[in-house]
């Protein structure tokens, strides 16, 4: 029988100082999901299962490393965390799963299943693939070796979520438990392994063209030759936690980290072929300069909005017609400031102290400094500060139309011309640019552009 990881999220040492995860109510995310996790270890040892229980002290890349060393091809490991969110009425249970694996989408399927049964108060918010995540990418997910999959078992910032998880502890142990029971004699079905792995061959596609060489399918997830990877021109000592694995003498790493250097992946099960496509925007190095063009249509940018919030349209119908415009008038990528709005708005969601009826689609302040978030007459009006605050920070150049932005003349001309500078700036939030960058990856992927 595999044996089943379970790692509490949050707790360990990053940055030198404990990390405590989401604060809300008077309790940590680490707190209480140490608390879950060792309940969960409990039921899954009253049914026989051997359960390797993380240490707590360990970071993030420590906990990766840990499972690493001691994970067999029959194992299963899962994180277990709670979200957070500035509108206290967002709540529910999620799974991640590495994106484009349909056999660990299906094993999200049975955890999630296996505590909503048992919990049936909390809202089911489905399993997603971790590209759907803040940051476009779950590391958990990406580079455990063994099958891996990131658990959200509510929202700590939602009042119900918390009560339920403080006052049925026991029943989202158990529930979680038959989720990973059913999970794990899924992938260990108790027949005896293999004494040498052997991996299934698959194609690989390039911009419509046929590779001669072929790929591996290991645990699901789809792996290319290692000179593929140097014909694409990517250098992969830039990302130095990327794994590779030998086989058969050749050396192998998971298409999936291709993502990260702007090539889109995508798996055809019927023929049992990797797709893999790159376009001249991304490839151009423009992707993440905040001057330029959008490259998406208004039809594009509603159907991405639509897909998820099928209500964002409904008060706003304009919006995406706003930013191309507005945008095209200043010079500034409407494709990068409409992303920036569905980071801060929760794709027109709001919530927090930001009302939709304030127009402000980019929490933008006032001019006096006060805690108060400003307030726009139109949508319109609400975009066009949108982007000249990103012009303020992208551009030297002077605005097309009169100013409107609040703070736009306090800003420092020119200093962030690319995503990852609004970092720290904007946003207090050291991911913040990040989580744009994914968006954006995001709402290329939903336009068929990357």
């Amino acid at each position: 029988m595999g044996r089943i990881f379970i790692s509490a999220a949050h707790g360990g040492i990053e940055a030198g100082r404990t990390d405590p995860g989401a604060i809300a109510g008077g309790t940590t995310e680490a707190r209480e999901m140490i608390l879950l996790r060792d309940l969960i270890v409990v039921e899954l040892r009253a049914r026989s299962f051997e359960v390797l229980s993380v240490p707590d002290d360990l970071s993030a890349a420590q906990t990766i490393a840990w499972i690493n060393a001691r994970g067999r091809a029959t194992d299963v490991a899962l994180e277990i965390q709670m979200n957070a969110a500035s509108n206290p009425s967002v709540r529910g249970a999620s799974v991640y799963y590495i994106t484009t694996n349909s056999d660990r989408k299906s094993n999200a399927e049975l955890v999630l299943m296996g505590l909503l049964r048992r919990v049936t108060q909390l809202p089911n918010r489905g399993v997603k693939p971790d590209t759907e995540s803040g940051l476009g990418r779950l590391i958990f997910c990406r580079q455990v070796a063994i099958a891996s999959l990131a658990m959200e078992v509510g929202f700590l910032t939602n009042p119900e979520d918390r009560a339920l998880l403080q006052t049925r502890r026991r029943e989202f142990a158990a529930g979680i438990a038959s989720g990973l029971e059913s999970w794990s004699r899924v992938v260990d079905p108790g027949k005896a392994p293999a004494p040498e792995p052997t991996y299934p061959a698959i194609n690989i596609n390039i911009n419509g063209q046929q590779y001669q060489e072929q790929g591996i399918l290991i645990n699901g997830n789809a792996h290319i030759p290692i000179d593929l990877v140097d014909r694409l021109r990517i250098d992969l000592s830039k990302a130095p936690d990327v794994r590779r694995i030998t086989y058969r003498r050749v050396v192998y790493v998971k298409a999936i980290e291709l993502r990260d250097f702007h090539i889109s992946i995508n798996w055809d099960a019927a023929n049992r072929t990797l797709n893999l496509r790159s376009i001249s925007v991304i490839c151009s190095g423009q992707f993440d300069k905040i001057v330029g063009n959008g490259n998406t249509s208004e039809v594009q940018l509603q159907l991405f909005l639509r897909n998820n919030n099928e209500n964002a349209l409904v008060q706003f119908p304009d919006i995406p017609k706003l930013y191309r415009e507005e945008g095209s008038i200043e010079g500034i990528n409407y494709d990068i400031a409409f992303c920036q709005m569905c980071v801060e708005t929760g794709f027109l969601r709001f919530g927090g102290d930001i009302k939709p009826q304030q127009n402000n689609f980019a929490g933008l302040g006032t001019a006096g400094g006060g805690g108060d978030a400003a307030s726009f007459e139109s949508a319109r009006i609400g975009v066009r500060a949108h982007i000249q605050h990103l012009k303020a920070y992208a551009s030297l150049e002077p605005l097309v139309q009169p100013v409107v932005a609040p703070r736009f003349r306090f800003v420092t001309r020119g200093v962030a011309t690319v995503i990852d500078q609004l970092s720290g700036r904007w946003s207090a939030d050291l991911d913040y640019g990040a989580k744009i960058t994914a968006m954006l990856k995001r709402l290329y992927e939903s336009a068929g552009l990357l």
